[in-house]
């Protein structure tokens, strides 16, 4: 088990869901990838934490009354200097959604839009430094769906600090893709999605959950209330499929091939 806790600037170190039914949320996970919820912490708004075998795995917050919005998993990057990157989105293109927040003494977090449309957050770690990933049940991908893939590998260089000695690109006509390198091998990546994604569907940062048979893992989120989006299909990266939960928020899985 890999417990992000000094995690590179630029990379992921956090996911939460934002659920418009918290105990749907809790039950499905924990019956999808054995998670355990922490008691809601009601200074932080009944913010509350997914432990896996005893480790923060990735967090949960009830939607706000109002709101209007989709049930959605978030990604949020490692960042030194929350404000800075904030200004620095704002500089090259981007649009602040919610603008620098301390969290106690956890860390500052702040989340913005990049120029391709696709929503992403920061944390500048104070005591919460990261959670674990790339082991079953755990996150074990970042991927960024994008119509303009140039624009967005841009961004993420000029703003986040992504670079050539950290990224490699495939270019080909079949596939844009760029990986960011990260030590412990989980990694983030930028798609051009523009063939296959719907019409009308903004550019998005996805999850993949490592597990250990995507095709058992489908037929657990029917059984749970969730449903199949994209069947399991088997790639060069290992088996993957997509999946939405039991209140409708869409994640994907991976196993190895």
């Amino acid at each position: 088990m890999t417990v992000r806790q000094n995690v590179p600037t630029g990379a992921p170190c956090w996911v939460d869901l934002q659920s418009s039914d918290t105990a749907k949320s809790k039950a499905f996970y924990g019956g999808l990838l054995g998670w355990t919820a922490e008691e809601p912490n009601e200074e932080f708004g009944g913010y509350t934490n997914f432990q896996l075998d005893g480790e923060r795995v990735a967090g949960l917050m009830q939607h706000q009354p109002g709101q209007g919005v989709a049930d959605v998993w978030s990604v949020y990057l490692a960042v030194d200097d929350a404000a800075a990157t904030v200004q620095s989105a704002r500089d090259n293109g981007g649009d602040v959604l919610v603008d620098t927040m301390a969290v106690g003494d956890l860390g500052v977090m702040a989340v913005v839009v990049d120029p391709t449309g696709a929503v992403i957050g920061m944390w500048q770690p104070g005591e919460h430094r990261g959670g674990v990933v790339g082991t079953g049940g755990a996150p074990c991908h970042f991927e960024l769906h994008t119509r303009d893939h140039a624009a967005a590998l841009a961004f993420y260089e000029k703003v986040f600090g992504w670079s050539a000695a950290t990224t490699s690109v495939i270019d080909t006509p079949e596939l844009r893709y760029a990986v960011l390198e990260i030590a412990d091998g989980e990694n983030a990546g930028i798609m051009d999605a523009g063939s296959f994604m719907p019409e009308g569907m903004p550019a998005h940062w996805d999850v993949y959950f490592a597990v250990d048979d995507v095709d058992a893992a489908l037929a657990r989120v029917t059984e749970l209330g969730g449903a199949v989006v994209q069947p399991a299909e088997s790639t060069p990266y290992g088996r993957l499929a997509v999946a939405a939960d039991s209140t409708g928020a869409l994640f994907r899985l991976r196993a190895d091939a």
